[in-house]
C-alpha cells in the first residue's frame, strides 16, 4: 500500500500495483466528524490506483524482472550452455533495456515515468550486485532486504503506538486527518493490521531469501512473480475490508444516534 506499506523505491514497488485490481472501489470511510461543505476525496483505492498504476504498472514492471530470468536460463547452462558470466550479462542487459524501453514508450506518449524510473533504479542496483559478485542471484537480494527493512520499521510503528498502517489511512482516506488516535476501535484496528503487515512482509522476504541463501536465482524470479505479490494482494485486500468494516459500523451508530437525539 503503498500506500499502506512504505513505498518501494526498488524491487518491491511493483506489488503495491495489484491493489486497484483487489479493492474495486471500496468506500473507507473517514472517521465521523462534523459537517463539512468540502468536496469529498476520491476513495482509498481509487487514490491508491493512481499512485501506483494499477494493471498496467503491474504488467510493465514484471517485464524486466521477467526478462531477466527467461535470458538467464535461455542463455546459461540449461539451454544455450553459456559461460555463467556471460549469461548473466544478457540477462542483466535484457532486464535494463526493457526497463529502458518501458520508460521510452511512457515518455513518448506523454505519460507518468515515475513508476518507470522507480523500476529502473531498482534495477540498476541489482543488476550492479549481480555482476559485481558474478552471481544472479543478487539481482534479488537489494528487494529483500528493503523489505525486511520495512517490516522492522512497521513493527517499531506499532511498539511506540504509532501504527504506520493508521498513518497511511488517514492520509489516502481521511482527508489527511490523523484524528483515528482518538477512536480506540480504529486505533486497535491500526495496531494489528500493522502486525499484520509485518507478518506478510517477513514472510515475502523469508521464502525469497531462503531461495537467496540456497542460490537458486531463477525461483527467486519465479516466486516474486508467482508467490510475493500474491500474498501482498491478499493483505492489502484484507487490510481495506477491515478498516472499511470497521468505519461503516461507526458511520451507521453516528447516524442512529443522530435520529435519536433528533426524534
Amino acid at each position: 500500500m503503498s500506500h499502506s506499506e512504505p513505498r518501494h523505491a526498488a524491487h518491491e514497488s511493483v506489488e503495491e500495483r495489484v491493489a486497484e485490481d483487489i479493492v474495486e472501489e471500496l468506500d473507507l470511510h473517514p472517521v465521523p466528524d462534523r459537517e463539512t461543505d468540502e468536496e469529498p476525496l476520491p476513495s482509498m483505492s481509487e487514490q491508491i490506483a493512481e499512485q501506483l498504476g494499477g494493471v498496467r504498472g503491474l504488467i510493465e514492471s514484471s517485464v524486466p524482472v521477467l526478462a531477466f530470468v527467461v535470458l538467464n536460463v535461455l542463455f546459461g547452462e540449461a539451454v544455450l550452455g553459456l559461460e555463467k558470466r556471460t549469461a548473466l550479462l544478457w540477462a542483466i542487459i535484457g532486464s535494463v533495456v526493457s526497463a529502458l524501453a518501458i520508460g521510452g514508450v511512457r515518455l513518448s506518449r506523454k505519460q507518468p515515468v515515475r513508476h518507470a524510473v522507480n523500476g529502473l533504479f531498482g534495477i540498476a542496483v541489482g543488476a550492479y550486485l549481480a555482476w559485481r559478485t558474478g552471481d544472479a542471484k543478487n539481482f534479488y537480494l537489494p528487494g529483500i532486504l528493503l523489505t525486511f527493512g520495512q517490516a522492522g520499521v512497521l513493527l517499531l510503528s506499532v511498539v511506540f503506538r504509532k501504527p504506520l498502517i493508521g498513518y497511511a489511512w488517514g492520509i489516502m482516506a481521511n482527508k489527511g486527518q490523523q484524528n483515528w488516535f482518538g477512536n480506540a476501535r480504529l486505533f486497535r484496528a491500526f495496531q494489528w493490521l500493522t502486525l499484520l503487515w509485518v507478518a506478510s512482509l517477513c514472510l515475502r522476504a523469508g521464502i525469497q531469501y531462503y531461495l537467496w541463501a540456497l542460490g537458486e536465482a531463477n525461483a527467486l524470479g519465479i516466486v516474486r512473480i508467482l508467490v510475493s505479490w500474491p500474498i501482498y494482494a491478499a493483505t492489502f485486500a484484507y487490510t481495506a475490508w477491515a478498516i472499511h468494516r470497521i468505519t461503516s459500523a461507526q458511520q451507521t451508530e453516528t447516524a442512529q444516534q443522530t435520529e435519536l437525539k433528533e426524534a
